[in-house]
């Protein structure tokens, strides 16, 4: 399917229960062909969820939503050994992370080694129980929502696991108009279910397509020049990995291909690069207090970092 019509398609769907957000659908869909999972942030009622659900939905892949708590435990994420009295046997109960795109709500809420049970699968797209070894059904996408305002009850995600987001989206409140258009369908009762006009075959059609999108050397030389100088900026402790060179790449490509190209350009890396690097950034202590952002400073370094014709 061509990437143009795809996105045309998939918002318009969404927009049967989501008001606006074409930003936060086309970064979904984004991490969705890139094989990239993503952090949605944003203060509690502005349809996070919704979005989330509503996503899967209308690609017709199964979801599954966790809502992460400080009692929760990695075997109530992955699954469980039990021993069935009928048979005599013991068997294997899977758990809510076999399911194509997982809603991971209120991450933060969830005590580290239950955060970390997601790190094998989002990695690896495979989880371990007892010691056995069971392959996650492709695509596998972790949707996870964090909320940035609460201090109490949360845990600070580790490193490790922030890394392994390939996007970071924050949501904001809707503008007037969205939100009165918002007010009126619902007292019109006019916004709904979403109804499935994709299949799981025709999004690992498109995945595979993606990997097939071409970057020039120039690009390349590009993006790393981004990647890099965020390694070399004083205020930071941490710069960006390796592997966010990686996620901003097969993110563009799927850029790319959302755009009806089979090659990046420099303006595909431009539009990623804040989602992509800023939340993988580290800032000194006294340049957060100042209130400098990881947003703030990647768009400083897309300013500065020359642009190949």
């Amino acid at each position: 399917m061509d990437g143009r019509k795809f996105l045309k398609l998939l918002k318009e769907e969404v927009h049967k229960a989501v008001v606006g957000k074409d930003d936060v659908i086309e970064l979904l869909a984004i991490a969705l062909l890139a094989e990239g999972h993503v952090m949605i942030e944003g203060v509690p009622g502005v349809a996070k969820t919704t979005i989330a659900k509503s996503f899967a939905q209308v690609l017709g892949l199964k979801f599954s939503r966790i809502q992460l708590t400080p009692d929760l435990l990695p075997a109530d994420i992955l699954g469980t050994v039990y021993y069935d009295q009928s048979d005599g046997l013991w068997k294997i109960k899977k758990g809510p992370i076999f399911a194509n795109v997982v809603l991971a709500d209120e991450i933060n809420r969830a005590q580290p080694k239950t955060q970390s049970a997601l790190l094998e699968a989002m990695q690896e797209r495979q989880v371990t129980i007892e010691g056995r070894t069971f392959p996650l059904e492709k695509p596998f996408m972790v949707i996870a929502t964090k909320n940035p305002i609460e201090f109490e009850g949360v845990y600070n995600l580790p490193e490790a696991q922030v890394d392994r987001f390939m996007l970071n989206i924050k949501i904001g409140y809707p503008t007037r108009e969205e939100e009165v258009e918002m007010l009126r369908k619902k007292d019109r009762g006019e916004l709904g279910e979403v109804g499935r006009i994709f299949s799981r075959e025709q999004i690992v059609r498109m995945i595979n397509e993606v990997k097939r999108v071409k970057t020039s050397e120039e690009v390349l030389h590009y993006l790393y020049e981004i990647v890099n100088e965020t390694r070399k900026d004083e205020r930071l402790i941490v710069g960006a990995s390796p592997r966010a060179s990686e996620h901003l790449l097969y993110a563009s490509k799927a850029k790319a291909f959302l755009e009806g190209r089979d090659y990046v350009i420099p303006d595909d890396v431009k539009f990623l690069a804040v989602p992509v690097l800023a939340h993988r950034l580290l800032i000194k202590a006294e340049h957060e207090i100042e209130g400098i952002k990881g947003e703030d400073i990647v768009r400083e370094i897309l300013e500065r970092v020359e642009v190949p014709i």
